[in-house]
């Protein structure tokens, strides 16, 4: 099993969004740099993803997801009505894909950030390195299982 972090404002689609959802799963669809879409596309079935909460106050981890779908094109890039469309794509030419995340666990607590930043166990991933705008990483088992262990741990004094 790989390990994930996926990005989403909370005014867009926060994971309260997701909980209130169908099955509690749905599409992770507009996903527009090509670094992130070679991430999707390299997602499996199981897979585990955090839930990242970007743009927020705090930004912050907020549940987990698991991957119930793998990649197929995204037909949001070929919708000129969709706020995701590209005028590149097409049904014949989808150049963007997407998975199928399911809801797994929403945290008792959010993780923000800054707290992310003192974690020594945290030290380099992807989400803490200056200047990292990705919508889709991988993470580390340990990473995942680090984070995992803290939004069960009670806040910091």
């Amino acid at each position: 099993m790989n390990h994930w972090l996926i990005k989403s404002e909370p005014d867009v689609f926060s994971i309260r969004d997701l909980a209130k959802a169908k099955r509690k799963t749905t599409h992770w669809e507009g996903v527009r740099n090509y670094q992130a879409r070679n991430f999707l596309r390299a997602m499996q079935v199981g897979d585990r993803a955090l839930y990242y909460h970007s743009n927020a106050t705090p930004s912050a981890v907020a549940g987990i997801v698991e991957i119930v779908r793998t990649a197929y094109p995204d037909p949001t890039a070929w919708d000129k009505t969709s706020d995701y469309h590209d005028q590149r794509a097409s049904p014949e030419n989808p150049v963007w894909s997407m998975v199928d995340v399911q809801l797994v666990e929403i945290f008792q607590r959010e993780i923000p950030l800054d707290e992310l930043r003192t974690v020594k166990a945290l030290a380099g991933m992807e989400l803490l390195r200056r200047g990292s705008r990705l919508s889709v990483q991988p993470v580390t088992a340990a990473q995942f299982r680090t984070i995992e262990t803290l939004s069960h741990a009670k806040i910091r004094p």
